[in-house]
């Protein structure tokens, strides 16, 4: 496929995997990339600078294609500039920015020919993010997993009203986890997709537990709920028993003191590393409902490119 982001990347096909916290390290950036995508490390929840040298150095050996490492600077309560240092400084040509302003972000970037993404879930964010100097713009509908906009836009909605509004490519986020999925997001005016969810049930998602893998396959897409609402952070995790109670604790006002435990990543990990269902919560897209395979990454790629031609052939056909 041939589009503003395949050039502006450098990959294949335009499909890029989400920051994916605690789990996007470089087995599952690696085989992204290998397939034909752009794979991303997750640098905020590595636990220093020389960690996400390692981990960068450890993808170059896995993969000669382009990758990237994404920044949640606004979830993880860290300083970034001494890990995007290590970024200029192993020559990483690619960041994507997510959960936060990324004027900083940029201006530590200023200088460099570093591409930058950054995610947004509305059209405000995404004007922002062009004016100041974003190469692209992954939009999340409110289908999607993990950090969500406040306004509750799905994906169908919102993806046009953002291609409308900025010059720059536009990613499809929230929701995609097929070849469909990727024709019918270039058919919104995007210029590829960001999958989440759909990735942590691949072979090379090493760091999910089994449990959790297993709960998105078993999981309807009325099984996962929006939590933090009340703290104005809204996220879509899979619903259970640790998921209800922060549901209920916002009930009763119980605001960020009251929740900070319960939201942490700590026991974020507690579920999706060690497999406690009853003690930890693990972040999930509605799409979770549709997904019913743990295969390698790139027997997903080759299954969606074939999906893909599939329905391009079949619309050639509509057409008269």
């Amino acid at each position: 496929m041939d589009t503003r982001l395949t050039r502006l990347l450098g990959i294949r096909l335009p499909i890029i995997q989400g920051g994916l916290a605690y789990l996007a390290y470089a087995d599952l950036a690696a085989a992204v990339s290998n397939a034909g995508g752009l794979g991303q490390i997750t640098a905020m929840t590595l636990p220093s600078p020389e960690a996400l040298r390692q981990e960068i150095r450890k993808v170059r050996e896995l993969t000669k294609h382009p990758f990237s490492v994404n920044f949640a600077i606004g979830q993880h309560g860290r300083p970034f500039e001494e890990m995007l240092s290590v970024v200029v400084e192993e020559g990483v040509g690619i960041v994507s920015v997510t959960g936060g302003n990324p004027k900083p972000f940029f201006d530590f970037l200023s200088g460099t020919s570093i591409k930058k993404l950054v995610l947004v879930a509305g059209v405000r964010q995404a004007r922002k993010a062009e004016e100041l100097g974003a190469d692209a713009v992954m939009v999340v509908g409110q289908e999607g997993g993990g950090h969500l906009g406040r306004d509750d836009l799905g994906t169908v909605v919102l993806i046009p009203r953002v291609v409308e509004a900025v010059k720059i490519p536009v990613v499809a986020s929230g929701g995609f986890y097929n070849g469909r999925g990727l024709v019918a997001a270039l058919a919104l005016g995007a210029e590829g997709i960001e999958m989440g969810t759909r990735f942590i049930a691949t072979q090379e998602c090493v760091h999910a537990h089994p449990v959790y893998k297993e709960a998105i396959l078993k999981a309807k897409e009325t099984d996962t709920v929006v939590i933090k609402r009340s703290l104005g952070t809204p996220a879509r995790a899979l619903k259970n028993p640790v998921t209800e109670k922060i549901l209920e604790l916002e009930g009763k006002g119980v605001g960020y003191e009251g929740l900070k435990d319960w939201i942490s990543g700590e026991t974020n990990r507690k579920l999706i590393h060690q497999g406690k269902w009853e003690e930890g919560f693990g972040w999930a897209g509605q799409v979770a409902g549709l997904i019913e395979d743990i295969p390698t990454v790139a027997e997903l790629f080759e299954r969606m490119e074939k999906e893909a031609e599939e329905v391009f052939a079949r619309l050639k056909q509509m057409v008269r």
